[in-house]
């Protein structure tokens, strides 16, 4: 298995382990970013070194196909010299240098091709991890305006299930409407009381006036039939 597969299975792990845990989707996300940032540093560390196993597998065909031109350089050196037997033991080095040099070069072409992929793979993990933070923000705001309906709702539904309250209320109203009837009723009766008793004492009033005037009259004629004095 790859590293960058283990740090999927991981990842993957840990998304499922933290929605199935999750209460607060912003902590969630948080902490997935975290992860994800975490796990991208122990992937930057897995290709350095895959890097550095690649330069020095590098450094050593250089080494040894630097070999081979020595060697060679050896061999023509001891022809010149008229040392042929000398030349065949610098030819058998330099045929061991090529053999090296071959089984280098191709252990160093794997470890780059692999050092590629594994690049490709980091930034597309990079990638992925940028747009994860891009989205977090996002889904969090989403989130919380979810909760914040998820509440009202609840409210609603709790304020629309207790009826008894709505029941007070109305309980309450007929109280005030009647309260208000009374009020009126009182007024009302008050100034009826007004106006009766303003009536009574102006019939009083010319009740008083109406005898007087006839006690007048009465003593007027009286007095007429009077004898008159001498």
């Amino acid at each position: 298995m790859s590293i960058f597969s283990r740090i999927k299975t991981l990842i993957s792990a840990n998304v499922n382990d933290l929605i199935g845990k999750a209460e607060k989707p912003e902590k969630m996300l948080n902490q997935l970013i975290l992860d994800m940032n975490q796990q991208l540093i122990e992937s930057k560390k897995a290709v350095a070194m895959a890097i550095a196993d690649e330069k020095k597998l590098e450094r050593e065909k250089n080494n040894q196909e630097a070999g081979v031109v020595e060697w060679e350089r050896k061999a023509i050196m001891a022809v010149n010299a008229g040392k042929d037997d000398l030349a065949k033991e610098a030819l058998l080095r330099k045929q061991e240098f090529e053999r090296a040099a071959a089984e280098y070069q191709k252990q160093w072409s794997a470890q780059k091709a692999s050092v590629d992929q594994l690049k490709e793979s980091l930034k597309e993990l990079q990638n992925k991890i940028d747009e994860a933070q891009r989205k977090k923000n996002l889904l969090i705001a989403r989130a919380k305006r979810a909760e914040a309906q998820q509440k009202i709702q609840n409210t609603i539904s709790s304020v629309s299930g207790n009826r008894s309250a709505f029941d007070a209320f109305d309980r309450m109203a007929s109280k005030v409407d009647q309260m208000e009837a009374m009020a009126d009723a009182a007024k009302e009766l008050d100034d009826l009381n007004k106006d009766t008793n303003l009536e009574r004492r102006f019939a009083e009033l010319e009740k008083s006036d109406s005898s007087a005037d006839i006690m007048l009259l009465e003593l007027k004629e009286k007095m007429k039939a009077l004898p008159e004095k001498q």
